[in-house]
């Protein structure tokens, strides 16, 4: 049978890179959930042993479900029913009952309520798997957010109300944040705002919200203004509320791609729903984290799309003759396939990074929340480990959503290219895979305020840190030469960085935030190919098997010879070697460029924007 997971060798590897015991220690603390849930694993070689067993089955789903379904569902599409409900495509409804036959609805959910308490970056694996074979699917499945924050935030009685059916996918839900008024700017949002409560101190939703994925969904978190006499954010609460008579659609959207995930225009009708955690932390604290667990979520299902048509191209150019021979014989087309196969490692290297460093806050934070941490000296340790890695996390997240969603759109575009006329039909899914793949670096904030919200983790020195920490990672010989290039890169980055807060306020940071975020990328992205290239098998023969642990290995019939299993790995014979040294000689100059760009001074975008741009068209 076809599978997703274990098809591709680069998720294979890196679920070897990262250590996941240690994240699975993150994850279950001493283990002794294992008391009470059966399916909990007993130690760190069982839970690690579990992720790769989920996702080998959402890899099997994937290639054998989901995937032949999607044509289909893209081409159905959604039907707004009479009575202001949604019917989703057959397909897609059977996409959803697969999987939560498989019992991977709850995946991140605590074993309490039915989870499989996964950390994030297994999560993002699983997105990215299933993005692979249906995007559209993502959108539904990578919600599980709505879960997660009505477990970090809410009361005991909305969590027991609710998480129990997400997990076992009898529950689905939606972001429902924005408004026709209030779209990137949730400060904004008024339209829905009329919430207030009666007698009993029940709370009501009044109002209208557009372009909800999902909006359909048993369970939406809705953010609005509780707080009439207040303007901004701080006027804001987030509140949970059920689909019924009082949830009307209005319309679905009619959109270039994701066909089957629907997009309402909801008309809430004094509905009744409740509080989430406390008044007015709606949206600075509430969805603030909702949005970044999503933005990753979105780079991640960028990196499925983007995997899916890169496979098409390179397929159809090994087949497909012209001249005489196969047309990836072509340098113009190799060099394509190349720079694709790069770019979507690249975006996965950095999103899989910022996964892990979420993973580690989470479980920092849960330490500091406990009352086990007695010594002082311990807790003023995990204090500053938690500041580290939410800088970490708060710059390498917008990074991650920015740059896997721009390559996912090249990477599309590529493909089509590839496959020329035929591209452009829907003969081929690349058509579809490039229309998915435009929504990417819109939703969840678009690239331009993904790039905003970086680059201040750039000029804040969190970045510079980063890269003195990643040089200073064991590196073999044979690389050093390549980390002297990143180091190099570095000090030009640095250099550009004093120049941008020499400049005066900071529209002169925004205005090279672009340029500040490529060139901080491009140099994350080198070090993690380094650390990457320096844990691959030295021998081709290693290549062929790569272990694993034999979980059995406490049975009787083992032996401390048998202790190990081994699996296929297909991968070439020092691909990440390769990697590192082309991504990194190859990025060295546009390093210095990015640099010099910002370093330029030139500010016409802001002194001459009428001149350079023209008068507003008369219709």
């Amino acid at each position: 049978m076809a599978n997703f997971y274990s098809d591709n060798d680069d998720i294979r590897f890196l679920f070897r890179h990262y250590d996941l015991a240690r994240l699975a220690g993150v994850m279950e603390g001493d283990f002794s959930a294992h008391q009470d849930y059966d399916w909990a694993p007993a130690d760190a070689a069982e839970a690690v042993e579990n992720y790769d067993r989920v996702l080998e089955i959402i890899g099997q789903i994937s290639a054998d479900f989901i995937d032949p379904r999607a044509e289909e569902i893209d081409l159905q599409g959604n039907i707004l029913n009479p009575d202001a409900t949604v019917t989703r495509p057959k397909g897609m409804q059977e996409d959803l009952e697969r999987l939560a036959q498989a019992q991977v609805m709850g995946l991140t959910l605590p074993y309490r309520f039915g989870g499989l308490n996964f950390p994030n970056l297994l999560y993002t694996m699983s997105i990215e798997i299933i993005s692979r074979a249906d995007a559209a699917l993502m959108n539904i499945y990578g919600l599980q957010g709505i879960a997660e924050t009505i477990n970090a935030f809410a009361s005991e009685e909305i969590k027991q109300q609710y998480l129990p059916g997400f997990a076992e996918g009898k529950y689905t839900g939606a972001m429902v944040l924005t408004e026709p008024d209030a779209g990137s700017d949730l400060q904004a949002v008024k339209t829905a705002a009329h919430v207030y409560q009666d007698d009993q101190g029940q709370w009501f939703l009044h109002g209208v919200k557009r372009f909800i994925t999902n909006g359909c969904g048993e369970v939406l978190l809705v953010l609005a203004r509780s707080e009439p006499d207040r303007v901004g954010g701080l006027g804001l609460s987030l509140f949970v509320c059920e689909r019924g008579p009082t949830v009307k659609i209005r319309r679905l959207e009619e959109k270039l791609g994701i066909h089957g995930s629907p997009t309402c225009e909801i008309f809430f009708d004094n509905t009744p729903c409740k509080l989430i955690g406390e008044r007015q932390r709606g949206l600075v604290t509430y969805v603030m984290s909702l949005m970044n667990g999503a933005r990753v979520g979105i780079a991640a299902q960028s990196l499925g799309i983007a995997e899916a048509a890169f496979r098409v191209a390179r397929e159809y150019a090994a087949s497909r003759r012209q001249f005489g021979s196969a047309i990836e014989a072509f340098p113009a087309v190799r060099d394509m396939l190349i720079e694709m196969k790069f770019q979507i490692e690249a975006a996965r290297a950095l999103t899989y990074e910022t996964s892990w460093w979420v993973d580690q806050l989470y479980g920092v934070e849960r330490k500091l929340e406990s009352d086990n941490v007695a010594d002082k000296e311990q807790k003023k340790q995990l204090k500053q480990q938690e500041k580290k890695y939410k800088r970490l996390a708060g710059m390498l997240t917008p990074m991650s959503k920015y740059y896997a969603s721009e390559m996912c759109n090249r990477v599309a575009y590529d493909a089509i290219q590839v496959l020329g006329g035929s591209g452009y039909m829907k003969d081929y899914p690349v058509e579809r895979h490039a229309r998915d793949a435009r929504i990417t670096s819109i939703y969840e904030g678009t690239s331009q305020l993904q790039i905003i919200a970086a680059v201040r983790g750039v000029c804040s020195g969190a970045a510079e840190k980063y890269l003195l920490e990643k040089e200073e990672i064991f590196c073999p010989d044979e690389l050093k030469n390549l980390r002297d290039i990143l180091k190099k890169g570095r000090e030009k980055l640095v250099e550009a960085v004093g120049f941008v807060k020499d400049q005066p306020g900071t529209e002169y940071m925004d205005l090279y935030g672009r340029q500040l975020v490529e060139a901080a990328v491009t140099l994350i992205v080198g070090h993690l190919f380094i650390q990457q290239a320096a844990a691959e098998p030295a021998r081709r023969d290693d290549f062929t098997q790569i272990p694993v642990h034999n979980h059995n290995k406490n049975s009787s019939n083992s032996s401390d010879n048998d202790s190990q299993d081994t699996i296929p790995y297909r991968t070439v014979q020092h691909h990440k070697k390769v990697v590192a040294r082309r991504y990194i000689t190859h990025n060295d100059s546009r390093i210095t460029m990015l640099t010099a760009e910002i370093k330029c001074a030139d500010r016409s975008t802001m002194t001459d924007y009428d001149t350079l741009v023209g008068p507003v068209p008369i219709s």
